[in-house]
């Protein structure tokens, strides 16, 4: 929800067009929650969900690493601060040049999971440590993620084996349980996952030293989700139960659930319209949309809570969209949005958890309307 500090600055600064504000004390109370949640794991901030430099200068002074799926990136975390021992270059799909330039960087964290790039990162990145990631099933997350990424078990024994005959560290294995996750026993599966592909390995001499666990931990729309205490529980009780006493290190990465409940969009109401003279359905367009930030109301996966100056007074159901000229860009439509039926044209909302996964989806210049400003507090 809107903190005051948030309140504050909008009301004092007023700015024009749809922005993101940001509260640095949301997000150092995220990292702080994640570290008492899960003290033996290293916090691997996932830079993609909110890169803006405060946000990683914060992290990085708290003691964070840093989730890279880029070169850019990479230096991002570096210019905030976090020296190359804590920063992991997570995505599994890399041109050879950028492993090459991330290795000169001195990083030697890389993510894989296909023999192909393996190929690749013990032509660029000599010595370096690999992890595998392993496909899961996400079921249990409000945004899943595809097959794009990982492979099968089986497949990730064979990756890691040819990336140890390549002369690489086969570090580890990871998987992600797909974003907004609210599914606590997700991990549980996952993690079964990773310890047989642990115990294959280990008859063969090759010992496994990491699990990276991935993001999913959500942040809070308009239902409530479990507290990063409840995950942390829940994830030791699964890594106990797979691993016993001997458990590998660990990695989260935290990326939603550290800056998106942290974060405001500030939208103004375009145009209130109807389609027939009969149409008990209004249409209301904010000033922002899908092509402006709100990518992740793709299939109404995400909805967001919508604040306005009319809350409390009589509601009815609205098909929201944004203001550009592409008819894709409707935000909820086979789920009409409750508002007010006092709202009007000129009126500011409040568009809620708006932290994570917004400036960087906002189009450079679709339509000519400029990228979603950001102010960070």
């Amino acid at each position: 929800m809107a903190t005051q500090r948030i309140l504050d600055f909008l009301a004092t600064r007023r700015p024009n067009g749809p922005c993101l504000v940001v509260d640095l004390d949301v997000v150092r109370d995220n990292f702080r929650a994640f570290e008492k949640a899960l003290p033996d794991s290293k916090i691997y901030y996932a830079v993609k969900a909110n890169p803006a430099p405060e946000i990683l200068r914060l992290l990085a002074s708290m003691g964070s690493s840093f989730d890279t799926a880029s070169v850019a990136e990479v230096e991002m975390a570096m210019d905030a601060g976090a020296p190359a021992d804590r920063i992991s270059f997570g995505n599994t799909i890399k041109k050879e040049r950028d492993i090459l330039r991330a290795y000169e960087l001195g990083i030697r964290l890389f993510a894989v999971d296909c023999v192909e790039e393996v190929e690749k990162i013990a032509r660029a990145a000599p010595g370096s440590r690999v992890f595998c990631r392993v496909l899961t099933d996400g079921e249990g997350a409000e945004w899943p993620l595809s097959r794009k990424f990982g492979c099968v078990p089986a497949m990730a024994v064979d990756v890691l084996r040819h990336a140890k005959a390549l002369g690489l560290d086969a570090y580890g294995v990871s998987f992600h349980v797909g974003s907004q996750q609210c599914d606590l026993s997700a991990w549980d599966r996952a993690l079964g996952d990773a310890k047989r592909v642990f115990e294959t390995l280990a008859e063969e001499g090759i010992v496994l030293k990491m699990v990276n666990m991935g993001g999913g931990f959500p942040t809070r729309y308009l239902k409530d989700v479990p507290a990063a205490q409840a995950y942390g529980q829940a994830i030791f009780a699964a890594l106990r139960k797979h691993f016993g006493n001997r458990i590998p290190e660990t990695i989260i990465e935290p990326g939603r659930g550290m800056v998106g409940n942290a974060g405001v969009i500030k939208s103004e109401v375009v145009l209130i319209s109807k389609k027939a003279d009969n149409d008990n359905v209004r249409w209301v367009y904010l000033d922002i949309g899908k092509f402006g930030g709100l990518a992740e109301t793709m299939d109404e996966a995400i909805r967001y809570p919508i604040v306005t100056a009319h809350d409390g007074s009589e509601t009815a159901p609205c098909v929201l969209a944004g203001p550009t000229c592409d008819s894709a860009d409707v935000l909820y439509e086979k789920t009409p949005y409750p508002l007010p039926l006092s709202l009007t044209i000129g009126d500011d909302v409040l568009i809620e958890g708006t932290g994570a996964y917004t400036t960087t989806y906002s189009a450079v210049a679709f339509n000519g309307f400029e990228p979603l400003r950001s102010y960070v507090i």
